[in-house]
């Protein structure tokens, strides 16, 4: 995986401050592992609170996720990036028409001309560049990609450097079945470029968005198909509807391969944590892996059967994996017993800290309960009513979660 939390991710929502960059770059590299699944990450270099949280980064020596850049296409930034000691960075190439002829006013040759330029200016000041071909779902794949990159790759070869490509779904566009057309194919796209173009699957990464809801599945058949990285955003954040969510190809990764390779997965909770109560971002409740009820059971059948057997109703070993252990709803039939779980589980309360039966928040919450039923209720209660009524009943003795 390689991330763009902090390039296309700072796109949609208000910029990170440098210490919430720092923060979310170390938490990255924990999670990443001794093994570098993440591998590297990209930063913007013309704000200057952007440059002061690269700078701060390189400063903490580790080794995953590299640090990379995007920048513009000259030779001035050439040379930044490289005073910088940053070894590696993306360059916007677009490739679809849309671009090319209607945002750009190029001709095809031009803009061809152009982008094999900049290449070179990359050469010669000893920078890896990464191009990345902007809206390829919508490109002319015989008539302008593979030409297009078989020409980088003559470059590289030259040059004796290793160009990566990555290969952009900026519209969402792409769709992950066998039989499907190009441009649209996410499998023509990877195959074509790696038979076609002779882009090494080391070369090859993949960058997408979830306008149709097919950002995950995407990714992962182009890792199917040889693309050796997927492009990822922490939660997902990014241009309109988003990027591929890091936390989801973390567990997408041990589903394919069959282990975690070194990942820490639990970091992903502290994650969605650090969002919410130090950047104040919001976490749509019922997110996979990172949402509030994420884990939550509501039907009383569920609740039952989760009791009784934890894996009958959730989805793994949540508790090991994302160090949240697996919740059930208030209902008229929870009891005291009930409640105390609530309580214990939502505020995650130390063995020191925890409420017991005999606690008298627990037993006037209860008391609450039972009195929403008496008078008709048959819905269970939901975690932010129970919330409210305790903030009541024992005003700031309890924090949530979330």
């Amino acid at each position: 995986m390689t991330d763009t939390t902090f390039r296309d991710g700072q796109q949609s929502r208000v910029p990170y401050t440098k210490k919430q960059m720092v923060d979310l770059y170390k938490m990255m590299s924990r999670l990443s592992g001794p093994n570098g699944i993440i591998r590297q990450t990209e930063f913007f270099v013309y704000d200057r609170k952007d440059k002061e949280a690269l700078l701060e980064c390189m400063d903490l020596g580790l080794k995953f996720p590299e640090i990379t850049t995007w920048i513009r296409a000259n030779k001035k930034d050439f040379q930044m990036v490289k005073d910088l000691g940053i070894k590696e960075t993306g360059i916007l190439m677009s490739c679809s028409d849309y671009h090319i002829f209607k945002k750009r006013r190029l001709t095809r040759k031009q803009a061809m001309d152009e982008y094999l330029s900049t290449v070179d200016d990359a050469f010669a000041a000893g920078i890896v560049p990464r191009c990345h071909l902007e809206d390829i779902t919508r490109a002319d794949f015989y008539g302008f990609v593979v030409p297009f990159v078989n020409a980088l790759m003559d470059k590289s070869r030259q040059a004796g450097i290793p160009v990566k490509i990555r290969a952009c779904d900026t519209m969402g566009y792409g769709i992950p079945y066998t039989g499907v057309a190009l441009p649209r194919s996410v499998p023509g796209i990877i195959y074509g470029l790696q038979h076609y173009s002779d882009v090494k699957s080391e070369q090859l990464e993949w960058h997408g968005h979830n306008d149709f809801y097919k950002a995950v599945s995407n990714a992962s058949c182009a890792w199917l198909y040889g693309a050796s990285a997927v492009n990822c955003s922490l939660l997902g954040i990014g241009e309109r509807t988003g990027n591929i969510p890091l936390e989801a190809m973390v567990f997408e990764y041990a589903s394919l391969r069959g282990s975690l390779d070194g990942m820490e997965p639990t970091v992903i909770t502290e994650i969605a944590r650090y969002y919410q109560r130090e950047i104040g971002y919001k976490i749509p409740a019922m997110t996979p892996f990172v949402g509030r009820n994420f884990n939550v059971t509501r039907a009383g059948i569920h609740a039952d059967g989760l009791m009784k057997d934890e894996e009958i109703y959730n989805i793994f070993d949540t508790s090991r994996l994302l160090g949240r252990a697996p919740e059930v709803a208030i209902s008229n039939t929870s009891g005291v017993a009930g409640i105390v779980y609530w309580i214990n589980n939502y505020y995650e309360l130390s063995p020191k800290d925890a409420v017991n039966k005999e606690d008298e928040a627990a037993v006037k919450l209860k008391e609450w309960v039972d009195e929403q039923y008496n008078e008709g209720r048959q819905t269970a209660v939901s975690d932010a009513e129970l919330d409210e009524q305790l903030q009541k009943i024992a005003p700031g003795r309890f924090k949530p979660f979330f």
